[in-house]
Formats: C-alpha cells, structure tokens, sequence
C-alpha cells in the first residue's frame, strides 16, 4: 500500500502543480471561464461574476500549493481534506457541464491542454480515486523535508505565486498558449487542410404515413418512400476539422474587411473586446502609440464588440485617431489578455503583441 500511495500522491500532486501554474500564467482567461460557468445558462451564480479575477486567482494558487504541500508533507490532514472536497466539487462540476452540454471547455489545463467536457469529467473521477486512496492512507504521506522547512517552503510558494500572478496581470502571459500567438498567420490559421475529416451527421426525417409516424434517417439525400414529409432534424455523429482560428472577424457597416486588412503590409490593431470595460489608463496611453504609427506608415484600426455610439464617445474623449472594426468579444478575448492592447501584423502574421502597459515596447 505504501507504494500505492507513493505513486497516487506523485501523480495528484504534480497534477494540482501544473494544472494550477497553466490557469495562473493566465488568470484573466480563467477568468473568463468562471464567468461562463457563473452565467445564468449554467449555475446562475451572476453575483459572482464582478469578483471573478480574484476568485480565479486565489483558486489556482490555493490548487498549485495544495500540490506542493502534497508532495513535501506538510499538514496531511488538512491537504488530503482540501484536496478531497475541491475534486468533489470540480467532479459535480464537470459532470454537470458535460451533461447538460454546458461548457464545451472546463479550463482545467487552461488553453494548453483543451479538454472535451467528457474528458475533463472523466480525469476528475481518476483523479478523485487517487485521493481517496490518499484520504484513507495519509498515514503513509511522510514528510519528505526536515519538518521545520515546511512553513518556509509553502509561505515562499505563495509569495511567488502572487509575484507571478501580478506579473502576468500587467504585462502579458509568460507562455501563450493560444491559437493567436506571435508567428502565427491569421490566414493559414483559418484555413482547412485539404483531405481534413469532414463533420458526418445523421438526417432524422419524419413522415406521416397512413395516420401512423414514421421515421427514415439517411447521412443527407432525401428518402425516396411514401407519406406526407413533416420535418427533418440532424444529429451530430463525428465532429470534422476545426481549424485553430475559426471565428475571427473584421466587420463595419455589415461588411466584412478580413481578407482586405490581413493583406495590409503594416497593420497595428487596437483590441479592446469592451470598451465600457477598458482601463482609463490604457486608453489614454493610445493616442502617442497611434499617432507614431501612422507617421511610419501603419494602418491603424480598432477592434472591439462594443456598440458605435460607444465607441464614437471613447475616440472623441481620448482623442483616438482611428477606424472601428467591429469582431465577435470571444475572439478579441482571445487574441489578447489585455484590455485595451496592442497587435502588430504583416500581412496576417503577428509579430507583436502588448499589454496597454509595454506600450513604449511597440517596435514600428
């Protein structure tokens, strides 16, 4: 048993580890997955939502120094107690999700491990039996450090965590694991491989045939039988290619500018997914960074799901010299953890991106 152990305790505890460090090296986006699940549609829990950052943080680095105090020893009982009643809890979380289709993405491994809503359930069930086994044994987890480095060890562990966070929180993060990173073409992002599977669904129609329903289904062509049609619905069998980058867009007046502003040669994007929540600071920092650009010959735009009058009012006050495009929030969220922030392109590649606060950073 005590091997078991060993080995159940490893694996939880480096588990907790990373899955803790890939939410914190980007808190905002876990944050944004916290507000989907405080949503009306899921938990309606919307109170919640306003203090979603902060309960994201204090979430992932709470999980991280569970791991490692899984690991060093310190205070068995209370860790294997924490850990049990938070798998509990993402268990339910998970099942409900995939069950009631939900959430599509937990976030448990952040963007860097995008996992089913059946996968992440069926993770936290592994996970949940390792603990048990650790619940019920903790009398094997020794302590693998002289007992007196404990404090220090997690104390260090939460500081740093906090540093990180910070970090991250006014620049950028550290390791960007999402479809928009600089190197990545827009263009070929959004392209589908030739010979990629195709998405195969099944056609469920439905037929009135002699005062008695009947139901024919085919994989699209219409059945060739008797009765009067009533309607068909389709079912999802196999899910095709999805590429990378599927719901990027450039829109004004109802028109779509994608394919004319990714073959700018010099392009510098304002991204501010709401600009009735954009930082007044960030803001205010633009106009310098917008009027350097267009001296060395940039176009610049601005990108946001905000309505014009808003976005009318926010150039008018902040004296912003440049023309609103209107893309999907999901996507702007995406592209940048910042709100405002600053995209440079050429030719659909990003080169750069910035937080609002390196904005002296910008290399035109």
């Amino acid at each position: 048993m005590r091997i078991v152990v060993s080995i159940a305790r490893w694996v939880v505890g480096l588990l907790f580890i990373f899955s803790g460090f890939v939410k914190l090296n980007d808190p905002i986006g876990f944050s944004f997955k916290l507000e989907e699940y405080f949503s009306p549609s899921v938990l309606d829990l919307e109170f919640l939502a306003p203090f979603a950052l902060v309960i994201a943080i204090l979430l992932v680095i709470f999980e991280l120094v569970l791991g490692i105090m899984l690991l060093i020893g310190y205070l068995p009982k209370f860790t294997t107690w924490a850990l049990l009643l938070m798998i509990i809890f993402f268990t339910f979380l998970t099942f409900y999700s995939a069950y009631f289709n939900k959430v599509t993405d937990c976030g448990c491994f952040g963007d860097a491990i995008p996992l089913t809503p059946w996968e992440s359930f069926y993770k936290d069930v592994i996970l949940f039996i390792l603990i048990l086994v650790l619940f019920f044994n903790r009398k094997y987890l020794t302590p693998y450090l002289a007992p007196a480095s404990h404090r220090w060890i997690v104390f260090l562990a939460f500081m740093l965590c906090f540093t990180f966070a910070y970090y991250v929180l006014m620049h950028l993060p550290l390791i960007d694991f999402r479809a928009y990173k600089e190197g990545t073409n827009i263009q070929q992002g959004m392209s589908i491989p030739e010979g990629a599977p195709e998405a195969v669904y099944d056609y469920h129609w439905k037929f009135m045939d002699n005062g008695e329903e009947k139901i024919v289904t085919t994989k699209g062509s219409y059945p060739q039988v008797s009765g009067d049609f009533i309607e068909v619905e389709t079912e999802l069998v196999q899910e095709g290619y999805v590429p990378p980058i599927h719901d990027f867009s450039m829109e004004k007046n109802g028109e779509d500018f994608t394919a004319e502003l990714l073959q700018e040669d010099k392009l510098l994007m304002i991204v501010a997914y709401s600009l009735r929540r954009s930082e007044a600071d960030g803001l205010r920092k633009l106009n310098a960074v917008i009027e350097e650009a267009k001296s060395k010959g940039y176009r610049v735009i601005g990108l946001s799901a905000s309505g014009e009058e808003l976005k009318s009012q926010v150039s008018e006050k902040y004296d912003l010299d440049l023309e609103w495009f209107f893309s999907d929030e999901t996507a702007l969220k995406t592209i940048i953890r910042s709100n405002p922030g600053i995209v440079k392109l050429s030719e659909g590649t990003i080169l750069q991106k910035l937080h609002w606060n390196d904005s002296e950073k910008l290399d035109l």
